[in-house]
């Protein structure tokens, strides 16, 4: 997909922060492709993540260097360092738009102080909703959407839910999402389905791990999954190692019988251990997008997602923790998602979540000069007693 420009290019400075794993993945080709067209970036590191493995060490493999760097405090007060982090960087580093990525709370952060000081805030992964009241992560999307004035949508589901929401058509473009490209910038190629074994599983959300209940339902679930499906490769993210050695449940999965556990992959080798598995399962967002790309097959650790496109091309089980059915059920899902008939069914479904030119799309929507017109923030007058227009 590629954007008419409406008349000369116009080079922006943009500030891109990014804090954690995925949004250093997916971001690092967006800053390329933003560089390439002419725009000038500078990029933030927002410290969201301490670990080396989830930050540091990811933001050299992948080539997206911070130009600023910020730590955050460890415990309560991270949202406010956050927000105070992002009013200081503004105020250091003149720009014209501030580009965040997802759902994070490095999102809203510098949404609202991109706002507080006049800048236009544009977000990728627009549109993004799962409706989960009792999810943070959809709040900071619902937040980002009130900021934004261009609205980057991964899909047209998720420009519908923008609509529904009343965003302006011409606000929002759908572009794909960037993780596409940087797939694609690794030559990632799915594994023939008759190449393919075992299961990997990722869990690193508070709601699961933190959870003793539902954490020990993991443990149970994925020495099931070994014994039943196949050989488990499990990386385990610093949260839940920490919740795993907490409640005594760390020795009990590391000798379980087909289950290996390592430390987070690098990505590269993330990525070439989900296109061999005949299934993953996850509570992971970015894991449904990259497994859809190879298609394989997905049992996701969770009630709803905000990737309904798998939901939809039944690539995508949805299942939580919250009760041993519910652990089952996911146990069962596997099974099923594992046999040859769906393994073949799946592996040719198209990717619904981009072409791989995401990066492209948003450094030429940006540098097209119709693009002014939607980053000017208005004040309305309706001192002639005018009305703002609802529907009805």
């Amino acid at each position: 997909m590629t954007t008419e420009l409406h008349g000369e290019r116009v080079p922006r400075r943009v500030l891109v922060p990014f804090g954690t794993r995925p949004e250093i993945i997916k971001l690092a080709p967006v800053v390329r492709a933003l560089r390439a067209a002419g725009h000038t970036v500078t990029t933030v590191d927002t410290g969201q993540h301490a670990d080396p493995a989830m930050g540091v060490d990811m933001q050299t493999a992948l080539g997206l260097e911070p130009d600023v760097r910020l730590r955050l405090p460890e415990g309560v007060g991270r949202l406010g360092a956050l927000m105070a982090g992002a009013a200081r960087v503004l105020a250091a580093h003149p720009v014209d738009v501030v580009l965040a990525l997802g759902d994070t709370h490095t999102v809203p952060a510098y949404a609202l102080a991109a706002r507080a000081v006049g800048l236009p805030f544009a977000h990728l992964e627009a549109g993004l909703r799962s409706f989960n009241q009792r999810s943070v992560e959809e709040v900071n999307r619902r937040v980002a959407a009130a900021a934004a004035q261009l609205h980057l949508a991964p899909t047209a589901r998720a420009a519908a839910f923008l609509a529904a929401e009343g965003i302006p058509a011409e606000r929002v473009f759908v572009v794909g999402n960037p993780v596409i490209d940087a797939m694609r910038e690794r030559s990632a190629t799915p594994t023939p389905v008759d190449g393919r074994t075992g299961v990997l599983v990722t869990a690193h959300r508070p709601s699961n791990v933190d959870d003793p209940a539902r954490l020990r339902r993991l443990v149970g679930l994925v020495t099931a999954l070994a014994a039943r499906v196949g050989p488990v490769l499990f990386p385990v993210h610093p949260r839940t190692a920490a919740r795993l050695r907490e409640h005594g449940l760390a020795e009990r999965l590391a000798t379980a019988p087909g289950v290996t556990l390592r430390e987070p992959l690098p990505y590269q080798e993330l990525l070439t251990a989900l296109a061999a598995a005949r299934v993953a399962v996850t509570d992971s967002g970015g894991l449904q997008e990259e497994a859809a790309y190879f298609g394989v097959p997905v049992v996701v650790l969770r009630r709803s997602t905000p990737r309904w496109e798998g939901v939809e091309l039944r690539s995508t089980v949805l299942t939580g923790l919250t009760s041993d059915d519910e652990a089952d059920r996911a146990l069962a899902a596997a099974r099923a998602l594992s046999c040859p008939a769906e393994q073949t069914r799946i592996a040719a479904l198209p990717c619904p979540y981009g072409d791989g030119t995401t990066g492209r799309q948003v450094a030429e929507l940006l540098a097209d000069p119709a693009t002014t017109r939607l980053l000017t923030l208005i004040e309305p007058d309706h001192t002639d007693g005018s009305l703002p227009w609802v529907s009805r």
